[in-house]
């Protein structure tokens, strides 16, 4: 017998230990039974190799002229180790692609995290409130973006990433309910609740379309519900928002009057 590409793919053997792991400890310590109180990591920038996790995209990808660079800073006395997310963003369209009609965005996002022998590595957040994430902006519109893995593959969950301290470190908590789904930058009809079950990649994208350089750091993204054991919520630097709020219709309101005219992609 062969073993298949999957099974030799790299890294295939350590996440199925990793998710045997996993799977023994809630079943050991009836986890699926409570309500988890512990920080749950998507992804952490602590070292170089964490970039390596990630994607980056903008309209070069499509014949624009828009940089993106993601690149690893380690922790300061100031800062924590962090991914510095930043380039120029720019809406020149190019002369020898004339199918290209709509440029001007950058992002980055998780790569997909391979297989196990329990089958594809996905997160499940079902049991957190909130994603949150410890960022540093310039103030720009930057949006979240997660997939899942829906029926639709082309589908991202949107929410703007709000920021309350431009150039400085801040916290902020999202529902997992105040997400948005689109695609292809129009908003979809129903409005199904997410898959938080199954989480394929998470990132963050910057679609406002003005020309200009960009700056956003982020040191981190996990699931939590906001208890006094998550450690990593309550010993970030600098503002935490979003806690114990009501849904924000506000940002659903935004983002369904500028879906229509910005690309996600």
């Amino acid at each position: 017998m062969w073993p298949s590409t999957r099974c030799l793919a790299p890294g295939f053997f350590r996440n199925s230990l990793d998710e045997f792991k996993r799977y023994s400890r809630i079943a050991i310590k009836f986890e699926a039974l409570t309500t988890p109180t512990k920080a749950f990591p998507l992804i952490q920038f602590k070292s170089v190799d964490d970039i390596t996790k990630c994607k980056r995209m903008s309209d070069k990808d499509i014949g624009g002229f828009s940089t993106v660079n993601l690149d690893f800073h380690e922790a300061t006395q100031d800062e924590p180790s962090h991914a510095r997310f930043y380039g120029k963003i720019s809406t020149k369209l190019p002369e020898d692609l004339p199918q290209v009609q709509r440029t001007g965005y950058a992002g980055w996002r998780t790569w997909d995290r391979g297989y196990t022998i329990f089958g594809k590595l996905l997160w499940d957040v079902d049991m957190y409130n909130y994603l949150a994430i410890q960022f540093k902006s310039d103030g720009r519109k930057y949006f979240v973006n997660v997939q899942t893995e829906s029926i639709v593959p082309t589908d991202i969950h949107q929410y703007r990433l709000y920021t309350a301290s431009p150039g400085q470190w801040e916290t902020v908590l999202i529902k997992w309910s105040d997400f948005v789904r689109t695609n292809y930058g129009q908003v979809v009809e129903p409005q199904r609740d997410m898959l938080t079950q199954k989480v394929r990649t998470v990132g963050i994208s910057l679609i406002d379309r003005i020309p200009g350089p960009y700056d956003l750091c982020i040191s981190r993204m996990w699931a939590t519900n906001a208890t006094s054991d998550d450690e990593t919520l309550w010993n970030v630097k600098g503002v935490v928002s979003g806690l114990n709020r009501p849904t924000d219709r506000f940002n659903k309101v935004r983002i369904e009057k500028r879906s229509s005219r910005e690309h996600t992609r």
